[in-house]
């Protein structure tokens, strides 16, 4: 997925942040952790693959089904391997004392089974326990090149599928939602991309109330808001926009209104965004737009969160997070305004943080019309 020359520097960094805080070992298991560090990809499973990582040492602990898999995928050359009919803990045993950790401190991928964190907690009882974020987000938050540039692929992806969706116009009345959910996946692959980022989310006038609402049996009707959030993944790097159309007919005046607000508070808040910013202030910026236009409690959610291997990471975009904005991180800019029984309206741009601003990956028209211009 990612060339091993930049999985080596990312190795390279992780250990030296190990060491730099006195850690002992940072252990992933199939996670995004996992393929960030690595390279190797796979899903979570009830069989025991690890990759330790220590201030001057990476190897994997994997059943020896894996063996040739991870060594095509990973510069990381030590793999140790276990059977079935093997017990796995002896094996971890083993590589505690070959690497000489088990008596400091170690840190466990957030998101790792309780399966495993009970095995690695038998096995190093004189440990003490962290989680890999301690050391992971600090070096995930800030995307590389190669990182971005996938990134805007899928950006675009997702764009170009939004305009195709957008020029159905009058024939998606009578499609349900299902239906155009299907489609946006379908020209999604067609369009290069690798699966979908999340469950699409087609939401037709009250369903797009509920900001995650997925799809179901709704027919899409004249004058419906239709909420549209999708993208796919690109060299395993997601997209993720948001926008809200009127496929035939007439909305209602109040929809007029809000989407106009909705699209003044999405610009407001990525043109707040620049390096330097505290996350709260774009946040604010948003929000206060809302608020002016008297919508400030229709909007119920954050204003956006990272992403990046995970479609949902730091940094958030809160009122509350005062984390300065630094060059490479990459998040949403998605505004919303959700009147339950009625409609929802939400915009979504995928921004990265510049040297001297802000880069939008997102480009497709924001308009409610299908066909009109770009905004």
């Amino acid at each position: 997925m990612t060339a091993p020359s930049v999985t080596e520097s990312r190795l390279e960094r992780a250990r030296d942040a190990l060491a730099e805080r006195d850690l002992e070992a940072l252990i992933c298991f199939p996670s995004s952790n996992l393929t960030y560090l690595s390279g190797f990809e796979d899903e979570p499973m009830e069989r025991h693959l690890f990759l330790f990582v220590t201030p001057e040492r990476a190897l994997f602990v994997a059943p020896e089904m894996y063996d040739h898999q991870i060594r095509e995928a990973s510069p990381v050359e030590d793999v140790r391997t276990w059977s079935d009919d093997e017990d796995p803990t002896r094996l971890l045993e083993a590589v505690g004392d070959d690497l000489g950790i088990g008596e400091g401190r170690l840190l466990v991928d957030d998101r790792m089974w309780a399966l495993f964190t009970q095995d690695l907690r038998a096995t190093f009882p004189d440990a003490t326990f962290g989680l890999a974020s301690e050391v992971l987000e600090a070096l995930r938050i800030r995307k590389d090149e190669a990182e971005l540039e996938a990134l805007r692929e899928a950006a675009r992806i997702s764009d170009r599928v939004s305009e195709e969706i957008r020029a159905f116009g009058p024939a998606a009345i009578g499609m349900t939602e299902a239906e155009l959910a299907a489609e946006i996946e379908t020209r999604l692959e067609d369009a290069g991309g690798a699966g979908v980022s999340f469950e699409t989310v087609v939401g037709g006038g009250p369903n797009g109330a509920r900001p995650h609402h997925r799809h179901g049996d709704r027919e899409i009707e004249p004058g419906d808001p239709v909420v549209l959030d999708f993208g796919t993944r690109y060299e395993g790097y997601p997209g993720d926009q948001t926008r809200t159309v009127v496929f035939d007919g007439e909305p209602c005046e109040r929809f007029l209104d809000v989407h106009d607000a909705v699209l003044e508070a999405h610009h407001a808040g990525v043109e707040a965004v620049g390096p330097g910013v505290e996350a709260r202030e774009v946040d604010r910026a948003a929000r206060q737009v809302l608020e002016e236009r008297g919508y400030g409690e229709g909007f119920i959610h954050r204003t956006g969160h990272g992403v990046g291997l995970d479609v949902h990471e730091p940094p958030y975009i809160t009122s509350e997070n005062d984390r300065e904005l630094e060059p490479g991180m990459v998040f949403s800019v998605e505004p919303g305004v959700y009147l339950e029984g009625a409609f929802g309206v939400r915009i979504e741009d995928l921004v990265v943080v510049t040297d001297d601003g802000v880069e939008r990956l997102n480009d497709s028209p924001r308009t409610w019309r299908p066909l009109e211009g770009r905004e």
